[in-house]
């Protein structure tokens, strides 16, 4: 079993950025999810309500500078980092001090999405608690991302989810929809449900929740046009505690760095 695929999402819920290697923190992949766009209250956003965000490419140089393209709108490219403009914004139910960023991101996003929206950035000594129901140790921390530092997911489960949609004369999926951090090969179909804990090198990665899926699934990442599967198909065979699920919510131990490639053991 190896590691198939690296990716971090610079801003929570906007298209991703495929990696080789990805360096870890303690809130997940470096920069994942450093981003969030928000409301006039504060509240997060995401291609739950807004699809169009599917189509955003936030891309980040140097840790400092972000680019973002989209269509039919002109690349703009602005500073990140701290500055005196602090907020408290929400996702889910955590409230989670950020940074406002340049006013003209804001903008261009606003215009984009149709809305007044706001570009944050999730401040530098901020700690935001995993889940103590679930995660294994007080320390453990995320980003803007829902509730965890790291989503899983392996090659051959989607591979038997989209036989099943080609059964039923669906179009396929590709692992985008699922917006996953680290893919894994090499295992059989939905193996990833019975691990406790992987090793990558000295990297410890402990499963502590199976993710729980929503429209967002649904939303074609190259279109953003939405429909029905693979959240019906998914519903039909992967329901945990009255969710469906696909993936597995991860968190982690140490430093380091993940490569694609690597060897991964589990117990």
């Amino acid at each position: 079993m190896y590691i198939s695929g690296l990716f971090y999402y610079p801003i929570k819920s906007c298209a991703g950025c495929a990696l080789n290697a990805a360096e870890l923190t303690p809130r997940g992949i470096k920069n994942d999810r450093c981003l969030q766009i928000v409301n006039s209250n504060g509240d997060f956003l995401t291609q739950r309500e807004l699809p169009r965000m599917a189509l955003i490419q936030p891309k980040l140089q140097d840790d400092y500078w972000l680019t973002l393209s989209a269509p039919a709108m002109p690349d703009i490219r602005v500073p990140l980092g701290e500055s005196d403009k602090r907020r408290m914004v929400r996702v889910w139910s955590d409230l989670v001090l950020a940074t406002e960023q340049d006013a003209n991101a804001s903008k261009w996003l606003s215009a984009f999405l149709q809305a007044e929206v706001q570009l944050v950035r999730i401040s530098d000594g901020h700690i935001r608690p995993c889940d103590p129901r679930y995660a294994r140790h007080a320390t453990d921390q995320t980003g803007f991302a829902d509730g965890y530092p790291i989503l899983l997911t392996n090659s051959a489960s989607l591979d038997d989810l989209n036989a099943r949609l080609q059964a039923k004369g669906e179009a396929l999926v590709e692992m985008e929809r699922f917006r996953p951090n680290v893919v894994v090969s090499g295992a059989s179909a939905f193996a990833e449900d019975q691990w406790h804990t992987l090793y990558v090198g000295e990297l410890v990665l402990e499963i502590v929740k199976p993710c729980a899926r929503c429209v967002i699934t649904t939303t074609d990442p190259k279109t953003a046009e939405r429909g029905k599967e693979p959240l019906r198909t998914l519903s039909e065979f992967r329901n945990w505690s009255g969710k469906v699920i696909f993936g597995q919510n991860v968190c982690h131990q140490g430093g380091g760095a993940l490569r694609v490639g690597q060897t991964l053991t589990y117990s």
